[in-house]
């Protein structure tokens, strides 16, 4: 029966490890993603130099949201590292941990529809103006 008990232990150990991990990599997309929407313009500008084609109006937007996915991502991942550190701690010492939605999940979920929603308005404005 010990040996029960230490296995459940040891799985919710590795899945709180796994969801740490999931966090992590959500944190590493997002400046990914930031860093490529910051420097689009500047691929849109070298691009048309190349082809010799006119040269693309480049929003001011790029930068500042590429910039704050990125920031984004940094702030994912501290809090998922203080969250982790905090939930293991909570394991070691064998205290109960309240069952709550994710604030962490929600706010990324938030920031993201955000970023794609100004996305869409951005392309649907060059869409227009063409």
């Amino acid at each position: 029966m010990a040996a029960d008990a230490h296995r459940s232990d040891l799985s919710t150990y590795l899945a709180e490890e796994r969801t740490f991990l999931a966090w992590i990599r959500t944190g590493i997309a997002l400046m990914g993603f930031g860093f490529v929407v910051a420097r689009f313009g500047l691929f849109l500008r070298e691009l048309s130099s190349v082809r010799g084609l006119p040269q693309f109006q480049t929003s001011a937007l790029s930068v500042p949201l590429g910039t704050a996915l990125l920031v984004a991502g940094v702030l994912v991942n501290i809090v998922s590292a203080v969250r982790h550190e905090r939930i293991v701690r909570a394991l070691d010492a064998g205290t109960p941990i309240a069952i709550k939605p994710s604030t962490l999940a929600i706010a990324v979920a938030l920031v993201l529809a955000a970023a794609g929603l100004a996305m869409a308005v951005y392309l649907t404005r060059e869409l227009a103006t063409k």
